[in-house]
């Protein structure tokens, strides 16, 4: 899916998301997860009483796992609800988020609008002690498709989803997303014309078959784990990848020259 079919609202609460992080020790915890899409939002609280004695939500932080929808609208739902008094917080719903980020795509709006579900969680956390996690099966009729900003934009213009020629590459710097076997010795191939790839994967230890993990760990090939592609910016052509960290829930800047795409 292209990026033109967010709002710029949606964007900018993913490029610059609102309230990130967590609160120790806090009064409310919501955590909601679709087992069908994979996302999962937490949501944490803080409340304080106001003169008139009513609950007021004082702080709210959030952490999301999933697409660049479910980022955006974890992000707006803590701000609509920051300040809030508890009981008009509760009655935010996933169409008042959606109608505040000016419109989601119709398959995002349950696979990853879930974040006024984990808020609802985090205050029926606060008020009645019930269990924070839970699970909303919401139907995912179109596979969930991660967003990664720019990518599509740069297609022969420094991003490749297919290789033919590797001397191409020679000296470059290239990024390559793990997509499976096929790019992991992709990578290796690469190491010979250029000292500076990069494979990037979510997983945690190095990924492939038990013959690629020895390869890949004698190579000279730079492994980032529990990251992903966030977004692909330059002038005219591929200058720098958006990282977002998993570990460390950041976004960082990595200077490139080449992102590779392998499509399964």
């Amino acid at each position: 899916m292209k990026s033109t079919q967010y709002s710029e609202k949606v964007l900018d609460h993913f490029r610059n998301p609102r309230n990130v992080g967590v609160i120790d020790n806090p009064d409310g915890y919501g955590k909601v997860g679709n087992p069908v899409c994979g996302d999962l939002m937490e949501i944490f609280i803080k409340v304080k009483k106001n003169e008139a004695g009513e609950d007021i939500i004082d702080d709210i932080k959030f952490r999301t796992f999933g697409c660049g929808s479910a980022v955006a609208t974890s992000s707006m739902v803590t701000e609509m609800a920051m300040g809030m008094k508890v009981a008009d917080a509760y009655k935010i719903t996933r169409n008042d988020v959606a109608d505040e980020l000016e419109g989601l795509p119709p398959i995002k709006m349950h696979c990853s609008n879930l974040a006024a579900d984990a808020l609802k969680a985090a205050i029926d956390n606060y008020r009645l002690g019930t269990t924070s996690e839970v699970e909303v099966a919401t139907s995912c009729s179109i596979p969930d498709i991660k967003v990664i900003l720019g990518l599509e934009d740069f297609v022969g213009k420094g991003v490749f989803k297919e290789v033919d020629d590797l001397f191409k590459f020679k000296d470059k710097r290239v990024l390559i997303l793990d997509t499976g076997d096929k790019s992991l010795e992709l990578a290796l191939e690469l190491i010979k014309y250029t000292g500076r790839v990069i494979l990037l994967t979510s997983a945690k230890n190095t990924p492939g078959s038990e013959e690629l993990k020895k390869k890949l760990k004698k190579s000279d090939v730079k492994i980032l784990y529990e990251s992903e592609l966030l977004e692909v910016k330059g002038t005219d052509d591929v200058e720098k990848a958006v990282i977002h960290d998993f570990d460390e829930d950041e976004n960082y800047e990595l200077f490139i020259d080449t992102v590779i795409y392998l499509e399964n």
